[in-house]
């Protein structure tokens, strides 16, 4: 029950904060995402949806890109992520 409360409360608001027009609260969508990663691997395995378990993997480098793009990449040059 924990583990879908969690999914319910950090995805609505990973896809909330991706669709926000401002960068600065855009790039916290990824981290609540990859917060939220953990309690999909756990929910999944244990009721054994091994499509939904594998998909997961998926979705972890897709959060994991967005860290790389708003968190790491220098914020200068042409690279930079502007409002």
């Amino acid at each position: 029950m924990i583990e879908q409360i969690a999914i319910a409360l950090l995805g609505v608001s990973a896809v909330f904060l991706s669709q926000d027009h401002r960068a600065d609260w855009r790039r916290w969508a990824c981290i609540l995402g990859l917060i939220g990663q953990p309690f999909w691997f756990y929910a999944t395995w244990k009721a054994q949806q091994w499509g939904i378990f594998a998909l997961c993997f998926l979705y972890t480098l897709s959060w994991a890109r967005g860290v790389y793009t708003f968190w790491w990449v220098p914020t200068f040059g042409p690279w930079r992520l502007d409002d």
